[in-house]
């Protein structure tokens, strides 16, 4: 019946769910504090629900459809994940040009804007760009002052339609020595705003590696990671406008031992921020105090909130795809 199931799926284009795949308990909650007890239940499980990727990133909860969708930057393709467990290709060839093995040349994070279109920072063409609904491609940022984006690594959309996002030199880093690396032309790391009317602004450049991002509940906070050298967390004031002020470190996470790095985030309705950090993914309070620490069996590069209640947390780490259910609903996209 297994082999059915397979050959059945091969047929329709898809890969099918080993078995064992939404049974699985792996990993495990790290509680640093009693508050993690109201997020996440003692005894909740960590599921792998599928594995076998390049390296996964930007998972997005499409709620019109009840899919998935995620990056896998060296297979230069967007995923999508159903929850019957079959996993297709929803877009590939992001890049268009070729490459050398294992560059991370594909889209990166991935959201939705108010109507529901995909917007997705696009590590190896160094833009951010948004698939209309007949499936064109609108590029809304690729340069600044002229110059081309390093390459945009994670994004987020605020409720009036302006896009932030974030352009770390993550692009160069990941081609080998020898190879005909990209020319850089910025000389900083910048997080940006695209405002709706499509202007590109520049809201901050004093983060080094900018990373994920992420607003508060209402929008008052934005908060960044920094990824390298040292690993820290940045929040700043929203003013009006959209600028950003009053920057500074919301955590440094420097001196804790893991291979992982700030990465990707998101947060709760109550303003909790769940951050991929060298641990695992860490759980913070709105006011900075680490409640405890989700670890897998993998690295942790990004998570998001999905299912119809928004009560369930999908994380992407290196090869893997794995949930957690929650007590708590997501800040999720309107769209």
């Amino acid at each position: 019946m297994r082999h059915f199931a397979i050959f059945l799926a091969v047929l329709v284009g898809v890969t099918a769910l080993p078995i064992m795949g939404q049974q699985e308990q792996v990993g495990t909650v790290i509680r640093t504090d009693p508050a993690i007890d109201k997020l996440i239940s003692p005894g909740t499980k960590i599921e792998k629900v599928h594995g076998g990727f390049g390296f996964v990133e930007g998972p997005i909860w499409v709620r019109t459809g009840s899919y998935l969708l995620f990056s896998d930057l060296p297979k230069n393709a967007i995923m999508k994940w159903s929850p019957d467990g079959s996993v297709s290709v929803f877009r590939k060839g992001i890049f268009p040009g070729s490459y050398p093995d294992g560059v991370q040349i594909g889209s990166n994070g991935l959201t939705l804007d108010k109507q529901g279109r995909l917007i997705a920072a696009e590590h190896g063409n160094r833009r951010v760009s948004r698939i209309e609904k007949d499936g064109t491609v609108t590029v809304l940022a690729d340069r600044y002052e002229g110059k081309r984006l390093n390459s945009p690594n994670d994004l987020v959309c605020r409720s009036n339609g302006d896009v932030y996002f974030t352009d770390p030199p993550g692009l160069y880093r990941s081609y080998p020595q020898g190879a005909d690396v990209p020319k850089r032309e910025l000389d900083f790391a910048g997080v940006y705003r695209v405002t709706a009317p499509g202007k590109v602004e520049l809201v901050s450049k004093e983060v080094p590696y900018p990373n994920g991002i992420a607003f508060s509940p209402d929008e008052k906070k934005l908060y960044v990671a920094s990824s390298r050298p040292e690993k820290f967390w940045m929040v700043y004031s929203v003013e009006a406008n959209g600028s950003l002020s009053n920057g500074r470190k919301f955590f440094d996470a420097t001196s804790i031992p893991g291979e992982g790095v700030p990465d990707g985030m998101k947060v709760d309705r109550a303003g909790n921020i769940y951050a991929t950090g060298p641990a695992g993914i860490m759980v913070f309070s709105p006011d900075a105090k680490l409640l405890g620490t989700i670890q897998l069996p993998e690295i942790p590069a990004n998570l998001n909130w999905g299912d119809a209640d928004g009560k369930t947390l999908y994380i992407t780490a290196r090869t893997s795809l794995y949930r957690i259910r929650m007590n708590v609903a997501g800040v999720r996209p309107l769209g």
